[in-house]
C-alpha cells in the first residue's frame, strides 16, 4: 500500500460566502470546529466547497488559509482537479506549495476521456506533484466512470494512493477492492454507503453530512475499525434520515441551508446553485429538529 493520507472520516467542507465573497471568518470557525470534533481530515475546494464557482485566486486563497489554520494538526486535502489537464496540474502544484497534505482529483467532466486519456491525465498530474493523490470517481456528476483496468494502471503510480468512490455501485467497489485493494485506499464518497464500503476493506469516508455531525461520522468509522460492528450499524442506520435530507436537492444546497440553521454560515450559494425550495427547507428543518441540531 502506498502512503495513506488518513483513515476514518474526512469532511468535504463547504465554502462559506457573505455578500458574494468568501467569508474567511466563518471558514476559520468551521475548520476549528472540525478539528475539535476529532475528524480525521478536511477536504477543501471540492464539490461541496463549490470549487467550480471559485476563481483560481479564490481557490488558492482557500487552500492557503486552510493550511495555515490547520498548522499541521490535521491533514488538509485539496480538490485540484479539472477537465483541463494543464489547469489541474497548475492547481495541484500550487496546492502543494501552499501546504496541502494531499490532493483530491476528479475525473475530467463534460469532455470526459477514453481509458487511455484518463490514464494520461492522472499520470500527468501525479508526475507533477509532491503530495499523494486520491482519485475521485463520481460519474453522476462527470459523465465518466473509471474502469477497473484504469484503476489497475493508475495504482502503479507511487503518488496515487486512494480513491473516493461515489459511483454508488457496491458491486463495482467490491471488484475494485479485489483488484486494487492492496494498492489503493478506498473511501466512500456517499454518506449512505460508509459501512458497506468499510466492510469491503475501505479506509473511511469523505463525507458531506459530517459538516454538521462530524463526531458521529468519525465514531461510525472508528467503531468499525474497533470491531464494534453493532454500534457502527446503528450509527449508519441512524444517520439515514439526516443523509436523505442533506441530499434532497443537489449538494451542497441542503447542507449549507442546514448549517445556516445552526448559525455556522450564511447559507449563501453561488449561481447556478440557488437556495432550497420552501418544501426542502421544511424537510431539512424538521429533520434537524429530530436530531436535536436546532
Amino acid at each position: 500500500m502506498n502512503k495513506i493520507i488518513f483513515k476514518g472520516a474526512a469532511t468535504a467542507l463547504i465554502t462559506p460566502f457573505k455578500q458574494g465573497e468568501i467569508d474567511f471568518e466563518a471558514y476559520g470557525r468551521l475548520i476549528d470546529d472540525q478539528m475539535a470534533s476529532g475528524i480525521s481530515a478536511i477536504v477543501v475546494c471540492g464539490t461541496t466547497g463549490e470549487a467550480t464557482t471559485l476563481s483560481t485566486e479564490e481557490h488558492l486563497k482557500c487552500v492557503e488559509f486552510a493550511a495555515e489554520r490547520a498548522r499541521g494538526r490535521i491533514p488538509i486535502l485539496v480538490g485540484s482537479g479539472s477537465n483541463c489537464t494543464k489547469k489541474a496540474v497548475y492547481l495541484s502544484q500550487k496546492a502543494c506549495e501552499l501546504g496541502a497534505d494531499g490532493l483530491l482529483v476528479i475525473t475530467p467532466y463534460y469532455n470526459k476521456a477514453t481509458p487511455d486519456g484518463l490514464i494520461k491525465h492522472f499520470f500527468r498530474i501525479a508526475d507533477s506533484v509532491t503530495r499523494p493523490i486520491i482519485l475521485y470517481n463520481v460519474p453522476s456528476r462527470t459523465g465518466v466512470n473509471i474502469p477497473i483496468e484504469v484503476y489497475e494502471k493508475l495504482s502503479e503510480h507511487e503518488n496515487i494512493v486512494g480513491v473516493k468512490e461515489a459511483s454508488g455501485n457496491i458491486s463495482a467497489v467490491a471488484s475494485l477492492a479485489s483488484t486494487c485493494g492492496e494498492k489503493l485506499a478506498i473511501y466512500s464518497g456517499n454518506d449512505d454507503q460508509i459501512l458497506p464500503i468499510l466492510s469491503l476493506g475501505g479506509y473511511g469516508v469523505i463525507s458531506v453530512v459530517s459538516n454538521i455531525v462530524p463526531s458521529l461520522v468519525q465514531e461510525l468509522c472508528m467503531d468499525f475499525f474497533s470491531l464494534n460492528i453493532d454500534s457502527a450499524i446503528r450509527k449508519q442506520i441512524g444517520l439515514i434520515d439526516l443523509i436523505n435530507a442533506a441530499f434532497c436537492e443537489v449538494n451542497p444546497i441542503p447542507i449549507k441551508y442546514a448549517m445556516s440553521l445552526m448559525g455556522l454560515c450564511s447559507g449563501e450559494m453561488r449561481l447556478p446553485l440557488t437556495e432550497p425550495t420552501e418544501h426542502s427547507k421544511s424537510k431539512i428543518s424538521s429533520v434537524m429538529r429530530k436530531y436535536g441540531l436546532i
